[in-house]
């Protein structure tokens, strides 16, 4: 099973027992309190979602690791590919 399926199963199996408890079937009614706090629980989990994925996006951005030996390596490969340009008579403005 792919993660995408696993997650689709999850969230249709939360959903649903969301919509029982919210739809309040025969025989089961939930104390005034509950039903309040229930209602709004998938807009809160939408925000809580959007917090730690904006969390998550901006700690891979603080703690991304820079290259510098691929940065070097691929001035290296401009620099000689703009000298076999040159030698081809293609001129480049100055830098």
């Amino acid at each position: 099973m792919t993660k995408l399926a696993q997650w689709l199963c999850a969230l249709a199996l939360l959903g649903s027992a969301w919509a029982a408890l919210a739809l309040s079937p025969a025989g089961l009614r939930l104390p005034e309190p509950f039903r309040q706090a229930l209602l709004p629980l998938p807009v809160y989990l939408l925000v809580t979602l959007g917090c730690f994925s904006l969390a998550a996006v901006g700690f891979r951005l603080a703690t991304f690791n820079d290259c510098e030996e691929a940065a070097a390596e691929l001035q290296e490969h401009i620099a000689m590919a703009r000298a076999d340009l040159r030698l081809r008579g293609l001129r480049f403005p100055p830098q």
